[in-house]
């Protein structure tokens, strides 16, 4: 095994990659702040490095700042990253965080955030966004989060990312970082990139280029080839060796 480089001292710093991983030093983000609430905090899943804390509050504060309603945050990561009982194969490393497309929340108590039932954007039959639900204030919002230099991708429901390549009439190279990936009907994933001196983040490979709006958009609509049969569970793989301390809280 390779040997990991040194850590700089007292800073954050992720180690591994988004799906195998851990974070050293990581930030909580409050639990309710301007233009935004947390929500599940009983999960204690609302730490991560503070490039991460700073998008979710400078995002709340634009999407204030131009009515678009206030923001319901969901998972970031756990205390010192790593893998999550539930729901995530990711947000290991402090780099993820998700982001309800419900924008009319009003102001909740702790207690009531606790909740995992937020509207769908998407008619799951048709495979299209149910306009009633999904609009500008949506598509302003995601467009907000995938131009912040320090944000490598934003995942959504492939019905949503064809709703924006169809309604996108300006300036399209946006969309080029809104990738379509399974579920993401209720909300959206955001990935920042691998910070400046983070040498231990394994880094994503860079998007492709284009607006991501031909065939490879379309393949998800496609039925699919052949009637998928039981697939052995995935192994969990080991995390990695500069992730043993940090995982056991030192």
């Amino acid at each position: 095994m390779a040997l990991q480089p040194p850590l700089p001292p007292l800073s954050a710093q992720p180690i591994g990659g988004y799906a195998n991983g851990c974070i050293r030093g990581a930030q909580a983000l409050p639990p309710e702040g301007l233009g935004y609430q947390v929500v599940n905090l009983s999960r204690n899943r609302n730490h991560g490095h503070p490039d991460t804390i700073a998008f979710v509050q400078e995002l709340a504060r634009r999407a204030q700042a131009e009515r678009l309603g206030g923001l319901a945050i969901g998972d970031i990561s756990k205390v010192y990253g790593g893998r999550m009982e539930s729901g995530h194969a990711s947000h290991q490393i402090g780099l993820d965080v998700d982001v309800w497309f419900d924008l009319d929340q009003p102001p909740l108590a702790r207690e009531a955030r606790e909740r995992t039932d937020f509207p769908t954007m998407v008619n799951r039959q048709t495979q299209r966004v149910l306009p009633e639900r999904f609009g500008p204030r949506q598509a302003r919002l995601l467009q907000l989060a995938a131009t912040s230099p320090k944000v490598a991708r934003v995942f959504v429901n492939p019905a949503i990312k064809l709703a924006l390549c169809q309604s996108e009439q300006g300036d399209r190279s946006w969309l080029n970082a809104v990738r379509p990936w399974a579920g993401h009907d209720s909300h959206f994933h955001v990935r920042m990139n691998c910070p400046a001196g983070s040498t231990a983040c394994i880094p994503q490979a860079p998007i492709p280029p284009g607006d991501g709006c031909g065939q490879e958009l379309l393949s998800w609509f496609e039925p699919p080839k052949e009637t998928p049969g039981p697939r052995p569970p995935k192994a969990i793989p080991e995390p990695p060796e500069a992730c043993l301390a940090v995982l056991a809280g030192n």
